[in-house]
């Protein structure tokens, strides 16, 4: 999509394009079957450009209504009652929605527990621990800061060697870039499906083959790919994943995330965190730990019902609306951004800092400029909400539920105008 973007450059192609590109947006946003979505959001600033959804997606109405059932009914009348009768199993009927519906996983595949990065440490351990006298991890320089300091911190615990992966730094790590780190010494490949700075999407089967084809395992962070993007984990191989439902899954601050561990996997891997709700006959209370068959064994202590009360009803809303038709217009959202940028950002002194091939870049687009920072400052002040990303990035999020075209033709319009165009 070229988004309509005249030819030229400079201050007077920033004006002349204004009206024809406020009303190319309007006019997308018009056609868009997605639209009636936002509606049902809490939008408490109509005037604000929120053009960070992919850090925080917004409130949906229906969670407010069910967080209140949760804790004057469920919590305030059922008490310990609702335990058997509705919060129980949480963890893995909530699992199975995002695992069957999202991410191409097995009913019993997926469970909803602790944080993104507990969930990766004891996906990492469990890993290695199945594959004795390995003595290396793979994961890329540009991970996610998280990612790389589990990674880190397991090594050095066990005396064990990272191999970075020096990767383009805006495509990211390929196959090839992968094969060129893997022998029998690497226990396990770690990498995120899409990348968190420049949305670059890995090639999962790719790069899974040929971390199998060196005895290794593959271990995914799905946390910018769950709700954006379609994700296969049962078709391309993967043996575990991680992922956070705050994002583009709208189940708000801190929510609880997701883990994946493959059927075939399940009995091979123990992780590493005991703790009663992965035990089987958990109220037993015996000396002695014995994990349950399957998924649930990577459950660790109480689910947080409140929090995943709220995931439930993000997760439904993102089924509603269909991945293949959130991915087409966040295709849409991006091919817009990127023709805006190469209109009035560029001859301003920004660099897109994303791929072009909309097949390789998920629902956020990166600008990189000198300013950056300030120039992230002055948005927020004049309405405008982005995400800066050390040392020069403004990343644009744009969720496909809730963000409008006018949003990007705003946000990038104002931030044009704050860089002298």
């Amino acid at each position: 999509m070229s988004g309509g973007a005249p030819d030229g450059g400079g201050e007077a192609s920033i004006r002349s394009a204004r009206p024809d590109e406020r009303a190319r947006a309007e006019a997308l946003d018009a056609a868009d079957e997605l639209a009636a979505f936002r509606d049902r959001f809490v939008v408490a600033d109509p005037t604000l450009v929120y053009l960070d959804g992919n850090s925080l997606g917004r409130l949906p109405r229906a969670t407010v209504a069910r967080l209140r059932g949760v804790v004057e009914e469920e919590w305030g009348e059922r008490l310990i009652r609702s335990w058997g009768e509705r919060w129980a199993d949480l963890p893995t009927r909530l699992g199975d929605l995002i695992g069957t519906g999202l991410l191409g996983a097995r009913p019993g595949e997926v469970v909803v527990s602790d944080s993104t990065t507990v969930n990766l440490y004891k996906l990492c351990v469990a890993a290695l621990d199945a594959r004795p006298g390995r003595a290396a991890i793979v994961t890329d320089r540009d991970n996610f800061p998280t990612d790389r300091y589990v990674v880190e911190g397991i090594a050095a615990a066990r005396g064990m060697t990272v191999r970075w992966i020096e990767a383009d730094p805006i495509e990211g790590p390929r196959p090839a870039d992968v094969e060129a780190v893997l022998d029998d010494a690497v226990a396990l490949v770690t990498l995120s499906h899409v990348a968190y700075r420049t949305a670059a999407v890995a090639d999962m089967g790719a790069i899974t083959a040929a971390a199998h084809r060196a005895g290794a395992l593959a271990l995914w962070d799905l946390s910018h790919a769950a709700g954006s993007i379609p994700v296969d984990l049962g078709r391309d191989g993967a043996d575990l994943a991680v992922g956070c439902t705050y994002k583009y899954l709208n189940g708000g601050p801190g929510a609880p995330a997701f883990l994946y561990v493959r059927g075939e996997l399940q009995r091979e891997l123990r992780q590493p965190v005991w703790g009663w709700w992965g035990r089987d006959d958990m109220f037993e209370m015996e000396q002695g730990y014995r994990p349950v068959d399957g998924i649930r064994s990577f459950l660790v202590g109480t689910p947080p019902v409140v929090s995943m009360a709220a995931v439930e009803e993000g997760v439904a809303m993102v089924l509603e609306a269909g991945i293949e038709r959130l991915r087409t217009k966040g295709v849409a959202l991006t091919e817009y951004a990127v023709a805006l940028h190469d209109a009035w950002l560029a001859p301003l002194g920004f660099a897109l800092a994303s791929p072009r091939d909309p097949a390789r870049r998920g629902s956020h687009v990166l600008l990189r400029h000198p300013e950056a920072r300030r120039l992230s400052g002055e948005l927020a002040a004049h309405g405008v909400v982005p995400d800066f990303r050390q040392p020069t990035g403004i990343r644009v999020g744009l969720a496909p539920l809730t963000t409008r075209f006018v949003d990007v033709h705003d946000g990038l319009r104002t931030l044009a105008e704050l860089a002298g165009g």
